[in-house]
């Protein structure tokens, strides 16, 4: 029985904390929509290393990025702003030396709450709106806000 104890405590026990390690930084790009009452809400966010990391990105490094994220709350639907800033290391396509480049650039995203959601996010062909559930209380935008900084680097690196 002790052998098995043992085991445990070194093999399942740890598990947990890295489970709520994850989903703790995940909880960090939840949004709340249901408690916001009509009007504009402000988010920002400090984006580092690990956040990338966690997304095995690999086309950048040394990111120091925020994202300003304006949700305007409306009967029906959100708009969703985000605003890209900072800068990260990328590789130059001429010399292959690393390069420092400034992220900047607007997104826009229009979040219809809707009865079927998910045959209409396989239907809509504008990538610009999302269908949400109207039972859904919560919406994560950590992949968005993942996909608007890459975005953002040039696709010319030089």
């Amino acid at each position: 029985m002790n052998k098995i104890h043992s085991f445990i405590d070194k093999i399942i026990l740890p598990l947990p904390s890295l489970k709520f390690s994850t989903m703790g930084n995940r909880r960090a790009f939840d949004v709340a929509f249901v408690g916001l009452k009509p009007g504009l809400h402000e988010f920002v966010y400090e984006l580092d290393e690990k956040f990338f990391i966690e997304k095995e990105a690999t086309e950048i490094s040394n990111p120091k990025a925020t994202v300003k994220m304006t949700l305007e709350k409306n009967t029906g639907f959100m708009l969703l702003k985000f605003e890209v800033g900072g800068n990260a290391d990328v590789i130059c396509d001429r010399c292959g030396n690393s390069l420092t480049l400034d992220l900047w650039d607007e997104f826009k995203m229009l979040v219809k709450l809707v009865d079927d959601a998910k045959i209409m996010n396989e239907q809509e062909e504008d990538p610009d709106v999302f269908y949400l559930s109207r039972n859904e209380s919560h919406l994560y935008v950590g992949d968005w806000i993942y996909e608007f900084v890459l975005l953002s680097i040039p696709l010319q690196r030089m």
